[in-house]
């Protein structure tokens, strides 16, 4: 990856420019067998669409800070993106009430009501499936994000040293995650083409880093998985080797 990337849209740009047809993101569900691949440029194409639906038809603006109430899923990696290609601060697990915005999965519905502006859901079915009936108050994403452009580009210049990411109590600037992201591919043994697997929760920087951004920041690729408990480990040796894997963060 290149020394200049100060963000994580950066990042995502030079893993686009260098390999776009090699996998970023192979996303487990073992609660109910799903299983999504998403290449460098396909992964791109939904940051795109979904950074135009948050900067277009939500009208954020830099410094906006959202809510998102989402688990280790493809869908919240594209999410993380695209408030980083915005300017918009990505509060994870974040209170709806002091949000501008909130994006939500189904099951913190209730909880995501208290934010007075933008509210989106996603349903989190298979194949990126929409609600059978869109949740009162919300916009469906899936049913607003396919209609929107494949090409992405900022109203306003996006600043690396501006909030980017709120996580556990920490506030950090785009330029800031991204050193850490780096910091921790090292840690992790990283590598151009690695492929890490791992089953944490999106719900702490350890979880955010190995299930994104370490990866990204290396020039691999990750395994997410989500609720990795339900794999017996039979079933994970067999991940571990249909998958190639190179190294774990469980």
């Amino acid at each position: 990856m290149n020394s200049s990337d100060r963000t994580l849209a950066d990042l995502l740009r030079s893993a686009l420019s260098a390999d776009p047809a090699r996998p970023l993101v192979t996303f487990y569900d073992d609660a109910t067998g799903e299983r999504v691949e998403l290449s460098v440029a396909t992964f791109a194409n939904w940051v795109a669409k979904t950074a135009n639906l948050l900067q277009g038809d939500l009208s954020a603006e830099p410094g906006d800070r959202l809510a998102l109430l989402l688990p280790a899923h493809w869908q919240s990696a594209v999410w993380l993106l695209a408030c980083s290609s915005v300017g918009v601060v990505a509060d994870v697990q974040g209170d709806p009430a002091a949000a501008d915005l909130v994006v939500t999965g189904p099951d913190t519905l209730e909880r995501a009501r208290a934010c007075r502006g933008e509210r989106v859901a996603l349903a989190l079915r298979p194949l990126g499936g929409r609600f059978p009936q869109a949740p009162e108050g919300f916009a469906d994403y899936a049913v607003e994000v396919p209609s929107q452009g494949d090409r992405f580009a900022p109203f306003a210049p996006v600043d690396a040293d501006a909030p980017a990411l709120a996580v556990g109590g920490v506030e950090l600037t785009g330029a800031q995650l991204v050193a850490r992201a780096r910091e921790d591919a090292g840690a992790l043994g990283l590598v151009p083409g690695s492929r890490l697997l791992t089953g944490r929760t999106y719900d702490t920087w350890e979880g955010l880093s190995a299930g994104l951004f370490a990866p990204l920041a290396a020039g691999g690729s990750v395994v997410l998985c989500r609720h990795l408990g339900q794999l017996d480990a039979d079933g994970l040796v067999k991940r571990v080797e249909s998958e190639r894997v190179t190294n774990t963060a469980v």
